[in-house]
């Protein structure tokens, strides 16, 4: 009996061994990167307190294209501004394809035009942009809607008549705040099926908290520009340069999809001198372009100067892509930045914000959520301006 265990651990070990061993030769000459653990890939070294911490550690030793096994199969992670726009611009037909999130994919089950792939998504594609447009995106239309949203809004915001408010409800129902209106339920209201939008809003709002300075200068333009006898309009963007330019350091700043969503390579493709086999699975990490070095100075620092020219005009960043870049970019796009261009002016127009923390207090934190991240929660109230 002794004899035949030892033999059946001396076969498993050989088994396992060959596993380690063999299982990333099995997908061709990829990318280097840490070796994995059978069936588990390497899952157990991932920093718990978030991905992006361990894939910035791994683009340390590796390089800004390194494999990554989250499970049995290999994941190619793409690092920096340059090696994302010539995976998902220059070989953009390639790397088209889209991965799973089993979360996502138990509802949508290859449907729909984010999580759809070849002729199904090119049918989707083409289906929801004319649908778009006959709904109105790029036109009058959708920009009234929003501003009649805006205004809504802020009925909702006035009502609070300057109370302190949570961006997350309280679970103590004995808590002197439990009773008022939530911010986050405000919000959501407004931004039902954006959850982005809101998202960003409310970390745009904590961030006006953390730096007043920038809040005045955003007043200031709007108060120039604007006034107070009209709401905003789309038109207004290309008069308002700084608070176009807050706006964008927030959507970089607050980086809310770091890894961006999954690619698959659609066919065996050589990039960078590897090989990278047809259904792999690859990873653009957004955060790396949204902070990277070589495009913005000092990027963990909040500093919406950085998207002026010399003469205060807005300039493009190739590096600033929220939204992703190539074949697979957000269709939304466009009603997003016209939302929060409506929505944060509207906003500012009306109100000041206050909060019970000092700026130099505030902690800018994100709550991480699986491949996501979250503002922290914060208290905030709405003080009307000029009789709002």
């Amino acid at each position: 009996m002794e004899l035949s265990m030892l033999l059946l651990l001396v076969l498993l070990m050989g088994l396992l061994l060959l596993l380690v061993r063999g299982h990333p030769k099995a997908y061709g000459r990829l990318p280097p990167g840490p070796r994995p653990l059978p069936f588990l890939g390497n899952l157990l070294q991932m920093d718990r307190r978030g991905l992006l911490k361990s894939f910035i550690k791994l683009q340390e030793k590796y390089g800004d294209v390194f494999t990554v096994y989250l499970g049995p199969r290999p994941t190619i992670m793409l690092w920096g501004t340059e090696v994302i726009r010539e995976a998902l611009v220059d070989q953009a037909e390639a790397f088209s394809g889209r991965g799973k999130i089993a979360v996502v994919d138990q509802v949508f089950q290859g449907y729909g035009v984010i999580f759809a792939n070849g002729e199904r998504w090119k049918t989707l594609r083409r289906f929801s942009l004319a649908t778009m447009r006959d709904f109105g995106m790029g036109k009058r239309s959708v920009e009234e809607r929003i501003q009649e949203e805006a205004q809504f809004l802020m009925e909702e915001l006035r009502n609070t008549k300057a109370l302190l408010l949570w961006t997350q409800e309280k679970s103590d129902p004995n808590t002197e705040f439990h009773q008022q209106n939530l911010i986050i339920t405000v919000l959501s209201l407004f931004f039902a099926g954006t959850e982005t939008t809101s998202t960003t809003l409310r970390y745009g709002f904590l961030l006006m908290l953390k730096y007043p300075h920038i809040t005045e200068r955003v007043h200031k333009e709007i108060d120039l520009v604007i006034g107070s006898q009209r709401p905003p309009a789309l038109d207004d963007r290309t008069k308002m340069p700084y608070t176009d330019a807050v706006i964008h350091e927030i959507q970089r700043f607050s980086d809310l999809l770091p890894l961006g969503v999954p690619h698959v390579v659609t066919n065996d493709t050589h990039f960078r001198g590897y090989i990278i086999p047809k259904g792999t699975e690859v990873y653009p990490i957004l955060s790396s372009a949204l902070h990277d070095p070589r495009y913005f100075e000092k990027p963990d620092a909040f500093n919406p100067d950085r998207f002026l020219d010399a003469s205060g005009a807005l300039k493009k960043n190739e590096a600033f892509i929220p939204f992703s870049t190539g074949k697979r970019t957000c269709l939304g796009e466009g009603i997003a930045r016209t939302e929060l261009f409506l929505f944060f002016t509207t906003i500012l127009q009306n109100f000041s914000v206050a909060s019970p923390v000092a700026p130099e207090d505030i902690d800018l934190t994100p709550r991480e959520s699986g491949v996501g991240k979250l503002p922290p929660i914060y208290q905030i109230s709405f003080l009307p301006r000029r009789g709002g």
